[in-house]
Parts: structure tokens; sequence; C-alpha cells
């Protein structure tokens, strides 16, 4: 850490002492995790948005909005700090959707309620997860 910040800012420093493809492991490895932190906070935005849409239930929905408003915090905070995470955004949606519709249809069977609608039906882009958007259902 202390010899790339050293080379970062311009001094000369034996390459030798940089283990170049640890380096790259390391960097790697935090955009994985990075990636694997958004993927979560967008598939858990997802699911509460489907929920708002297909649940029949009125009292839940403040606490599903919360929960919503707190994962689009959470992922805005980690595209700030890796805007380059910011280009698979339309990947990530994607393929968290049918698991987020999964756990949105469990949750609600497991309250003995029926989809007031059929989920595979909805789809969301990116300024729907991310933005101030919220479905109209009642």
């Amino acid at each position: 850490g202390a010899l790339l910040r050293r080379l970062a800012g311009g001094e000369r420093v034996n390459d030798a002492d940089l283990d170049w493809p640890n380096i790259a492991d390391e960097i790697e490895s935090v955009g994985r995790s990075e990636g694997s932190a958004l993927s979560g906070h967008i598939g858990n935005v997802l699911e509460h948005l489907i929920k708002l849409q297909i649940s029949p239930a009125t009292e839940p929905r403040a606490g599903w909005k919360e929960t919503i408003l707190r994962g689009r915090s959470e992922a805005e905070e980690l595209l700030r700090d890796s805007p380059s995470l910011r280009l698979s955004l339309g990947d990530i949606i994607a393929r968290r959707l049918p698991t987020s519709r999964r756990l949105a249809v469990a949750a609600l069977d497991a309250h003995g309620e029926r989809p007031s609608m059929d989920p595979n039906l909805l789809t969301f882009d990116e300024a729907q997860v991310l933005g101030e958007w919220f479905p109209n259902a009642s």
C-alpha cells in the first residue's frame, strides 16, 4: 500500500518491490466485493418495489418504502465510491429481477396473501430502481 502511494505520488520506487499479480488480485477482489454489495442492495430494492405492486396488504407499505429508500441510499454510496459499477447496473437489475420476484411472492405467500398481479410482468429500469420513483399501487 505505502509503495503504491509513493509511486502514485510520482516517486520512483523499485518495481521489484511491488507484487503486481497480488496487487491486481486485490483490486479485482475489492471490485467483486463492491459489485456483490451493490447487487444485494439492488435485489432488496427490487423485491420491495415488487411487493408494493403485487401485495393487496396496506399495513407494511411504509416499511417497504423505508427499505427501498435505505437500499437506494446504500447503492448510491457504493456508486459514488466506485463509479465504474454504474456501467453494470442494467445487467445487475436483469440478473436480480427473477430472484426478487420469487422472494416477493414467497413473502406474500408466508402471510397468506395472493399477488394482485403477475410479478413476471414487472420490469424496472435504472431510474426506477435508484431514483425517487415508487409504484402508484395503493
